[in-house]
């Protein structure tokens, strides 16, 4: 996991106070900040929650709304999470937060958002999953995990994209195993109703069932596909996913 540092103390106070500074540096930022037992965005959200509750709402604040936002926080989610702490801790300092959020997430781009994915789940993004792109609506990437026994890749999307519907053939066993790794997105059967995928959640798909699977329109996703070990294996890849099927998708 990124190691968190800090000189701020320093910098700002290291002659005046130089063990305020030490104990800011290196015992807040430089410890507390850097153990694990709670991963980052969670430990982000939760400074900005005591923040917010005592009513801080100066620089320091700015600063770790900015440092929720670089370690995976979107903006859907900070404005979940101030408004349910605007219950409890008072209506007037959610506003507060907020003119603040805003600033911070107001210029927030796709790469951004990339990179705010890429920091929710512990497996590369990879690179442009160029040589499969004329079987994806959108961009997609892929990162090999495993090339050896199994095959293992990382498949990630953009905001709404798909890929088309297909069928993995097989002799004998064969057949694909999802399991989403960060993200929001949906795996489909022909015949079936989509079924959403968050993280933790895994799919089996046997060989000969034609299917598709990609992001939500409004999330990135990622996923790791697992090859099940097969006789004669091999991939038919059909037609696209119908845009007005795909819109109905909450």
């Amino acid at each position: 996991m990124e190691k968190i540092t800090q000189d701020a103390g320093r910098k700002s106070l290291g002659e005046f106070a130089p063990d305020f500074a030490h104990y800011n540096d290196d015992i807040l930022f430089g410890e507390n900040w850097n153990n694990f037992d709670i991963d980052l965005k969670t430990r982000c959200i939760i400074t900005v929650v005591a923040l917010m509750s005592s009513g801080i709402t100066d620089s320091s604040l700015k600063y770790h709304l900015q440092n929720a936002k670089a370690h995976g926080v979107t903006k859907k989610e900070i404005a979940a999470v101030v408004t349910h702490v605007g219950f409890y801790a008072g209506w007037p300092k959610a506003w507060a937060v907020f003119n603040m959020a805003k600033e911070v997430w107001a210029e927030e781009s796709a790469e951004d958002a990339m990179v705010a994915h890429a920091n929710q789940m512990i497996f590369p993004i990879g690179a442009p999953n160029d040589s499969f792109k004329q079987y994806f609506s959108g961009k997609s990437y892929l990162a090999p995990i495993s090339k050896e026994q199994v095959g293992i890749f990382n498949v990630t999307f953009e905001p709404g994209c798909r890929n088309n519907w297909h069928i993995h053939h097989a002799a004998k066993g064969g057949g694909q195993i999802l399991i989403c790794v960060a993200g929001r997105g949906y795996y489909r059967e022909w015949g079936k109703e989509a079924v959403e995928m968050k993280p933790g959640d895994c799919i089996n798909i046997p060989a000969g069932v034609k299917h598709w699977h990609g992001a939500a329109k409004d999330s990135w996703f990622s996923h790791l596909a697992i090859e099940v070990p097969s006789e004669n294996g091999s991939n038919e890849w059909l037609e696209p996913v119908e845009e007005e099927e795909y819109k109905k998708l909450p």
